[in-house]
């Protein structure tokens, strides 16, 4: 059925003015819409346009129970053939397929010619295509290539690894088109040209261009209420061999190939006539997903797992079908031998293609029936999947994976892969927060390997070990280890443990200060990013950021270097490491008094961790902001983040606790709570020879009244202000870039200070921080105080202000900034600052938050949190 395209003119004269634009430099626009609001449509209709001139390679994503590795790449390798084709066929690593796409779109012949190069349905995108998405998308300007990518923008949430891709791309040649809904008078027009009534089309479709279609062609009397009863109802039509071939091909997601169905030739073409399915010549498919699934989901279980068995009979004969594709239907099909069998090829294919999350997820699939193999088999499956999982942050499976492949390496007498699960145990046992369990681990690693002949196993072992004393602030024990490390991986020739190690000694060095430290854990970096050994660069760079902005406290040095970590490790799916260092940005963006770009890191680091070390940081950025604003939750929130710390065991988890709730205990006048965990942390860190921190530690001890500890380091800004220099640790801070700093020490000042610190605090929403200080400058007699937030404000639960307020209701009822801005009467950038500040008092990172806690307040009657 031929659909027509309505309302999208402008954004098919978008696509055209980009496509004119892409000639000279590539382009990418992104088209984003719900489920059947005409995405294909309006890219089928560009590409008609286009015309011959133009070249189309087209590749789609699939609704899969995991997606396919580099699934849209298969779908243009077969338009294009030649070394992509072969590449993939073989099966080479991700850089030697991305290379070949870029000859493709680089070769002499296809120079002078535009390349329109479609990725659809990218919210299904596995970890692989989303690399090739920024691939492209750093490249484009230097190709003749429109890349259009479409997805459904109501199917991405925060965390979402499309959303985190899309903010990477390089945002001048990026252009959006969202599609919206067909206008009430589009809708109405059409309704009334059938013979239907307006106002009932109307509310069925919410002017869903798919709904509407199928509608209207609908020929029965009465008007149905869902997509399902349209397809249903033409499926009935059918003869019962065309229908049975019409189910089967609804637990195909996106296409099946025609020649599967080669000899139903006569049924395919009745379902096509029926309007049913489409044909392109080689593949069949429901016009659309909402029409596949519609008929899908409405199949009894036990048919649908018929049919997935048929199905995986089908194209398991086809050949050069992904495996991807038939762990799919062996998963649905409840068929352990082919989950198995298919499972452990598409988990090694897609780790190899850069897909490590679908890796992940088709070895814990065939992990799941691991007890019908041999015990060696299922050791190296489980190891395999104990990787994988390691590498996208799912601590916990990793860690069972790993215990019970454990077990069975030592049933099997094999001691060599003994120790090297015990090493792995130790690293995964770090992260999940079990620092007793890592450090047990670590010694009984070693304890193994060296029975054994030197090999790269020992090294690696002794080199986790120098990384758990270097986490714990053992600096001395860290480098002497990793050198320890070094040398027999030197002797072994293993290069990957050496940089291994060279990182674990760079950052003891750079903590302990020594001159050009940084300098040298930047060029092991750029050694390990050479080498490709992708783990050791992402780490160095990452340690470089934590050092820097914790035990150093250099904010504006530390926060490019935060951002630099996260490109690098968002570019190479290294999910633990990701949330590691998102915790640290929120730390920086704390400190430089972003609070809103603060949260937004805290939370998708928190979104996106199962607990353990990554959680810390984030869990003090939200507590601690949550008690500068006087919110209730505070107190929640740092009781998690010192169970989560208690958890770790580390120093680098122990402190900054201690430091966020003896800050809360204070502000709310408990001054002996505020002491005792000033207290604990000190105790702790009193242990070790480098002592960071303790400056800011007896800084908030003596705020609640108790007496410094020897040994303080006069330089450092909070023993200035201990020693009452306030202006001193005031200049400090704001050379370091560290505004939340200059705050306190100027709240330590004259009246003038402490004047600007107050007006600092209101400008951020620390409320209930503004409100101990007030108190404090009351206290010692200063006549200048200002009052806070004026009555009309301090009257609104959250403490916006009235058009604050106005504001929040509209963005509430779903309205753009613009749309605001034009009902409101205000500027665009003035609706944008008031949109910011609002996210900043309600203490959230997204619109959509910010309109939750509104429709909450709203029903409750009053304040969700009480403020000040």
């Amino acid at each position: 059925m031929a659909t027509e395209l309505w309302e999208r003119a402008g954004a098919l004269d978008t696509l055209d003015r980009q496509a004119h634009d892409a000639v000279h430099s590539g382009r990418i626009v992104l088209v984003a819409g719900e489920a059947g609001i005409g995405k294909s449509a309006l890219v089928l209709e560009f590409a008609r346009r286009c015309g011959p001139p133009a070249r189309m390679l087209w590749g789609a994503c699939d609704p899969l129970v995991t997606p396919r590795a580099l699934g849209p790449l298969h779908d243009i390798a077969r338009q294009t053939g030649g070394q992509l084709a072969e590449r993939l066929r073989t099966g080479t690593s991700a850089d030697d397929v991305f290379a070949a796409v870029l000859t493709e779109l680089s070769g002499p012949q296809h120079r002078r010619r535009l390349t329109v190069f479609v990725l659809e349905d990218v919210h299904w995108a596995d970890e692989a295509t989303l690399d090739l998405l920024l691939f492209l998308g750093r490249r484009l300007d230097r190709l003749p290539v429109l890349l259009i990518v479409t997805f459904r923008d109501d199917e991405i949430g925060a965390v979402h690894p499309l959303r985190r891709a899309l903010s990477a791309l390089p945002q001048a040649s990026v252009r959006r088109v969202a599609l919206a809904p067909l206008s009430a008078d589009c809708v109405a027009e059409k309704a009334r040209a059938a013979g239907r009534d307006p106002a009932l089309v109307g509310r069925l479709t919410g002017g869903n261009p798919l709904l509407l279609t199928e509608l209207l062609a609908s020929d029965r009397g009465g008007i149905p209420d869902s997509a399902k009863d349209l397809i249903l109802y033409r499926l009935a039509g059918l003869s019962e061999g065309a229908r049975r071939l019409a189910y089967l091909i609804a637990v195909i997601p996106t296409r099946a190939e025609r020649a599967v169905f080669a000899k139903r030739v006569a049924l395919v073409n009745e379902c096509v006539a029926a309007g049913v399915l489409v044909s392109d010549g080689g593949d069949v498919a429901y016009r659309h997903e909402l029409l596949r699934t519609a008929v899908e989901d409405s199949l009894v279980a036990a048919h649908r797992e018929e049919l997935h068995r048929h199905a995986l009979e089908l194209l398991s004969d086809s050949p050069g079908v992904d495996p991807g594709r038939l762990v799919h239907h062996a998963r649905l099909a409840h068929d352990a031998e082919a989950v198995l069998r298919y499972g452990r090829i598409a988990a090694e294919e897609a780790a190899r293609q850069g897909a490590h999350r679908e890796a992940a997820d088709h070895y814990r699939a065939a992990a799941f029936h691991a007890h019908r193999l041999p015990a060696r088999d299922r050791a190296a499956l489980l190891e395999a999947y104990a990787t994988e999982a390691y590498r996208v942050g799912r601590m916990e499976e990793g860690l069972r994976a790993r215990q019970t492949a454990l077990a069975l390496r030592r049933e099997l007498g094999e001691p060599l892969r003994v120790g090297e699960n015990q090493r792995w145990i130790s690293r995964m046992a770090w992260f999940a927060g079990d620092a007793g369990q890592a450090r047990k681990s670590a010694a009984d690693a070693v304890q193994t390997l060296l029975a054994l002949p030197e090999g790269p196993e020992l090294a690696m072992a002794i080199s986790n070990q120098s990384q758990l004393h270097m986490l714990a602030y053992e600096l001395d024990e860290a480098i002497e280890l990793g050198t320890l490390a070094r040398s027999v991986a030197d002797r072994v020739g293993d290069r990957p443990t050496a940089v291994h190690a060279m990182v674990n000694v760079g950052t003891a060095e750079l903590a302990m200060g020594l001159p050009g430290a940084a300098k040298r854990l930047l060029q092991v970096h750029e050694t390990a990013t050479e080498l490709g050994f992708l783990d050791e660069a992402a780490r160095a760079l990452t340690n470089l950021a934590g050092v820097t902005s914790g035990e150093l406290a250099e904010y504006a040095e530390a926060e490019p270097i935060a951002d630099q970590a996260l490109t690098f490790a968002l570019e190479h799916e290294t999910d633990a490491i990701y949330g590691l260092v998102l915790g640290y940005r929120a730390t920086i963006r704390f400190g430089t008094g972003d609070w809103p770009g603060a949260l937004s890191d805290a939370d998708e680091s928190l979104a996106r961790s199962a607990g353990g070390v990554n959680a810390v940081l984030p869990l003090v950025v939200r507590g601690r902001i949550q008690a500068a604003r006087g919110h209730r939750a505070a107190l929640s929130t740092l009781d998690d983040a010192r169970r989560h710390a208690s958890a770790v065991g580390d120093l680098q988890s122990i402190v900054p606790v201690a430091v966020a709730r003896s800050e809360f205990f204070r502000w709310n006048g408990d001054l002996a709570r505020a002491r005792g965990e000033a207290e604990h942390g000190l105790r702790r860190l009193l242990q070790v020879r480098h002592r960071f921190h303790l400056e800011e530690l007896a800084y908030h001890l003596c705020q609640a009244g108790g007496q410094p500890p020897p040994g303080l380091n006069p330089a450092n800004p909070y023993a200035r202000l201990i020693a009452g220099d306030w202006a001193g640790a005031a200049n400090e801070w704001h050379r370091r870039g560290n505004l939340y700093g200059r705050v306190e020490a100027m709240a330590c000042g004259d009246e003038a200070a402490a004047v600007e610190a107050l007006l600092l605090l209101d400008e951020i929403g620390a409320t209930a921080a503004a409100s101990h200080l007030r108190g404090r400058m009351r206290r010692r007699g200063f006549a200048k105080v200002p009052r806070g937030p004026r009555r009309a404000t301090a009257a609104h639960p959250d403490g916006l202000t009235p058009r604050q307020a106005d504001v929040l209701e509209l963005l509430a009822l779903g309205l753009t900034n613009a749309e605001i801005a034009d009902r409101l009467t205000l500027s665009h950038k003035t609706v944008d600052h008031h949109v910011s500040a609002i996210l900043a008092k309600l203490a959230v990172s997204s619109r959509s938050q910010a309109a939750a806690r509104h429709w909450q307040t709203r029903r409750s009657g009053g304040p969700i949190i009480p403020t000040g």
